[in-house]
């Protein structure tokens, strides 16, 4: 959980309405100003409307917890027919209670993970987001967008001729009412746009509790959660207008699911208790390294004794406290379950902190042994603990491990950067140049890749597949920016 991958997600929010391509009239200004209003409206189909900033937050990368996650989403995922589709879930640092999707890629925030109690309110919004993708929601939503655009663009059009023709008759009321003509054709597309988004809204709740009922799961997650904002907006006082929001209004929510909801057979199944502790162990690693020893302290007084406890304890001791207690700490916990992969991962990171290198590395080797999901993460831990030992031979296993990481997690940028340290220790330059290449290239910053990629090429062989890759990576062209 220490080691946090910073990179920039594509929204669907990034979607934005294409301006006039005409002189500037007074017309074209009220169009921009209602594109800028069509383009917020149509942000990414989400659980919870996402910031404007989520596209900048850190992607947080940790074995355990994308294990629990993706193991909750399976399942629903068969149901949805989403199964064989290539979803990815990607975790954001980010304490709200928020998740949303953008192509193939579920997104959640450490703050949903962190806030249900339950692994069954997690799973409830990874059905409602698995809505949205087998709804091809996304996509009807861009012909909206189009024809909300067309809406704005007549009404503004008639608006700047009536502006034209009362100009001509000096009449200024003409010129005014004209004016607000457009200001309302953009103000209706907006409207229209916003209803059809509450629709789709509504039927992703739908379909999440087709899937929890097909697997046999309980919907009583998805309404504590529409309760918590229920609760949230009413603790703020806030009045909004529920026909200029994209969402449905909780109480409606809760209204339109409830009777379905409690008519399950499965209504009142509770988690199985094995999964509970993980989720409990979960939520106490993301207290501890996302929201501070203080929510860390509240957080461990409300969950039950054991596990996730002494868990959240060493983590925090490892973190804020002396490293010997935390080695003690850690130690117990592998002798209390010794086949949890995550425990000796924890003493792996005790150790590297404790700049014993060599014994982190045997540590995080056990952990990839024991770890069902074969996790990149944890065979990049093993070749970044090996590489800290400055050791030739050990180098050379560190490159090894580190590309069997990479095999399993291609997008891993850390993973090459720790790839280019090896080779530069062992005085490979053409292949560190490339694997900074490979690590700027997966971290979105393609303009470095490609100097470092053209670096490589003049020290590797014209038609090797290093030399290839080098020219993919030049001859690559970032999509652009909506």
């Amino acid at each position: 959980m220490n080691r946090l991958l910073r990179s920039s997600p594509a929204a669907i929010g990034g979607l934005v309405v294409a301006t006039m391509h005409a002189a500037a009239t007074p017309f074209e200004k009220i169009w921009r100003g209602a594109g800028r209003m069509l383009a917020a409206a149509a942000l990414a189909a989400t659980l919870v409307l996402p910031a404007a900033a989520q596209s900048r937050q850190a992607v947080v990368r940790d074995a355990e917890i994308e294990a629990l996650v993706r193991e909750y989403a399976r399942p629903i995922l068969k149901a949805a027919g989403l199964s064989k589709s290539g979803i990815e879930i990607v975790l954001i640092n980010d304490q709200s209670f928020n998740a949303f999707v953008a192509g193939r890629r579920i997104f959640i925030n450490t703050g949903t993970l962190l806030q249900s109690e339950t692994p069954n309110e997690v799973i409830g919004v990874i059905a409602h987001e698995a809505g949205h993708i087998a709804g091809h929601h996304q996509e009807r939503l861009r012909d909206q967008i189009a024809r909300a655009q067309t809406m704005a663009v007549v009404a503004g059009l008639l608006g700047a001729g009536a502006v034209a023709a009362a100009a001509a008759s000096g009449e200024g009321s003409l010129a005014g009412a004209a004016g607000g003509l457009a200001m309302a054709g953009g103000e209706a597309a907006r409207r229209s746009l916003l209803s059809y988004q509450r629709g789709e809204e509504a039927t992703a709740d739908r379909s999440a509790i087709t899937y929890l009922e097909a697997t046999g799961q309980s919907a009583k997650g998805m309404l504590k959660t529409f309760q918590r904002f229920q609760s949230a907006l009413s603790l703020s006082g806030a009045r909004v207008d529920p026909y200029l929001v994209s969402h449905p209004m909780p109480r409606d929510r809760i209204a339109n699911l409830e009777t379905l909801a409690k008519n399950s057979r499965y209504y009142d199944k509770p988690d199985p208790p094995e999964l509970q502790a993980r989720h409990d162990m979960m939520r106490a690693k993301i207290a501890v390294y996302t929201a501070g020893q203080g929510a860390a302290a509240r957080l461990f007084k409300k969950l039950p004794t054991g596990l996730a406890g002494q868990y959240g304890d060493a983590m925090n001791t490892y973190l804020y406290g002396n490293l010997r207690s935390a080695l003690q700490k850690a130690d117990a916990l592998v002798k209390s379950n010794p086949k949890n992969p995550y425990f000796h991962e924890l003493r792996g990171d005790v150790l590297m902190k404790s700049n014993r290198p060599a014994e982190a590395a045997k540590a995080y080797a056990t952990a990839a042994k024991l770890d069902p999901a074969q996790s990149g993460i944890l065979r990049i831990g093993v070749g970044q603990a090996l590489l800290a030992t400055g050791d030739p031979d050990s180098v050379k296993k560190a490159i090894s491990e580190i590309n069997i990481g990479l095999e399993r997690d291609k997008e891993n940028s850390m993973g090459y950067r720790l790839l280019a340290q090896a080779y530069g220790q062992l005085g490979d330059i053409a292949q560190a140049e490339l694997a900074t290449a490979e690590g700027h290239f997966y971290a979105g910053a393609y303009q470095d890749a490609k100097i470092f990629a053209l670096r490589a090429q003049q020290r590797l062989k014209r038609g090797s597949p290093g030399w290839v890759r080098a020219q993919d990576i030049i001859n690559y062209r970032a999509p652009k920016k909506g």
